[in-house]
């Protein structure tokens, strides 16, 4: 979602377009179980029939900041099998965080992480 660096040359002006674009849909569907939150929480979704949405999100930005475009390419099993197992890691850590909280409260700040 963020990058600390701007880029600089074409190439690195296409890959950030390339990410925003791909990330505008789950700003998208954000906003709109945030919207939906909101009426909620302002008893209007009683009457709408609304059901409220725990958010939880599982990552690693230090891992993802660290890998380039062309990484999107690499099917290289080294890699991958370092991919997986990045992700096993983060996902147990994040469980261990967030675990009694499935089901009941979302462990995403929608507001702060992705509007």
């Amino acid at each position: 979602m963020k990058r600390p660096d701007v880029p600089a040359t074409a190439n690195e002006i296409l890959n950030r377009i390339n990410e925003i674009s791909f990330n505008s849909s789950l700003m998208r569907e954000m906003r709109a179980i945030d919207f939906v939150t909101k009426l909620i929480d302002l008893d209007m979704g009683k009457s709408l029939n609304l059901k409220r949405m725990y958010v939880h999100a599982i990552s690693s930005d230090e891992v993802m900041v660290g890998l380039s475009a062309a990484s999107k390419l690499n099917a290289d099993w080294a890699f991958l099998t370092d991919l997986r197992d990045s992700g096993r890691e983060r996902a147990g850590q994040w469980l261990e965080q967030n675990f009694e909280r499935i089901g009941k409260q979302s462990s995403v700040d929608i507001q702060a992480s992705y509007l």
